[in-house]
C-alpha cells in the first residue's frame, strides 16, 4: 500500500497536478498586485485635479455669461437698418408697438431727416455701459458725417436702464436736459414697472417732438421728486472697464496655467 501510494504521488507530480494549487496561488497574488498598480495609476495627480477644477470654473462662467455676450455680439453684427426702425433683441415689444415705432419714426425721417433706431437688449455683459454700447453700434452703422442726424434709443431690460445717443446735430437738437430726463427718469421709472412698451413709446413721443421743434411732453416724475441717475458717468465707465480688464486677465491666466499644471501632473506621474 505504501509503495502504491508513493507511485501515485509520483505520477501526479509528473503530470503537474500537484503543482496546480501553487501556480494558482502565484497567479492570484500577481493579479492582486496588478490591480493595485492599476488603481494607483488611476488616481488623479494634484495637477490633474487643479486642471479639472479650472476647466469646470471656466465652463461655469461660460454658461452664465455666454447667452448675454452672444446677444451683444448679435446686435453689434446687425447690418445698418434700412426698413424697420427697431431691433427687439429682448423680445419685449408688442406687435402694435413695433408698428407704431415704424410709422412714427418714418414720418420723422421724411419730415426732418433725423433717423432714430430703437434697440432692446436683455443684459449687457461684455460692454456694461449702455452709452458706450450704443455708441459702438452707431459707429458700426454710420461714419461720423453720415451719422450726424442719426440716433439710437437703447433699453436694457435686466438693468432697468438705457441710453440715448447719436450724432452731433442729433444730440444738440435734443439737448442735455431732455436726454438726462429720458435716461435718468423715464426709462428707469417705466422699466422698473416692466412697462417696456410704454418706456419706448413715451420716450419716442418726447424725442420726435424735440427733433420736429414742437412742444415736448412732460416726462414721468418719481414720487419723492428726486432724480435717480441710472447711467454711468465717464469716471464710472473707466472704473468698470478696469474691473472688466481684471476679470478677462484672470481668465486668460487660468487658460495658460491650467494646461501647464496638467502637463506637470502627467510628467510627475511618469
Amino acid at each position: 500500500l505504501l509503495a502504491a501510494g508513493t507511485m501515485q504521488t509520483m505520477k501526479l507530480q509528473a503530470s503537474g497536478r500537484v503543482q496546480a494549487p501553487k501556480a494558482f496561488a502565484r497567479g492570484s497574488r500577481k493579479m492582486a498586485v496588478t490591480c493595485k498598480a492599476v488603481q494607483k495609476a488611476e488616481q488623479p495627480s494634484i495637477g490633474q485635479r487643479i486642471a479639472a477644477m479650472g476647466a469646470a470654473t471656466m465652463m461655469s462662467l461660460s454658461a452664465l455669461s455666454g447667452a448675454a455676450v452672444a446677444s451683444e455680439f448679435d446686435l453689434l453684427a446687425e447690418p445698418k437698418p434700412t426698413t424697420n426702425y427697431y431691433i427687439d433683441d429682448a423680445s419685449v415689444l408688442s406687435v402694435s408697438t413695433k408698428s407704431d415705432i415704424n410709422k412714427k419714426l418714418k414720418d420723422l425721417e421724411d419730415q426732418t431727416g433725423f433717423r432714430v433706431e430703437v434697440l432692446t437688449v436683455r443684459k449687457l455683459e461684455y460692454e456694461t455701459d449702455a452709452f458706450a454700447f450704443a455708441d459702438k453700434i452707431q459707429e458700426g452703422w454710420y461714419s461720423e458725417a453720415e451719422g450726424d442726424k442719426k440716433g439710437i434709443l437703447l433699453v436694457v431690460t435686466a438693468a432697468k436702464e438705457g441710453a440715448l445717443t447719436g450724432g452731433k446735430t442729433f444730440m444738440k437738437t435734443l439737448g442735455d436736459d431732455l436726454i438726462d430726463s429720458i435716461v435718468g427718469d423715464q426709462i428707469p421709472i417705466y422699466t422698473e414697472q416692466e412697462k417696456y412698451n410704454l418706456t419706448v413709446e413715451s420716450s419716442l413721443d418726447r424725442v420726435t417732438a424735440a427733433l420736429k421743434g414742437e412742444a415736448v411732453p412732460e416726462g414721468p416724475v418719481r414720487p419723492d421728486n428726486t432724480r435717480k441717475r441710472t447711467y454711468r458717468t465717464k469716471e464710472e465707465t473707466e472704473k468698470s472697464k478696469n474691473v472688466t480688464s481684471t476679470v478677462v486677465g484672470t481668465l486668460l491666466l487660468i487658460a495658460v496655467v491650467v494646461p501647464m499644471l496638467q502637463y506637470y501632473g502627467y510628467v510627475a506621474k511618469d
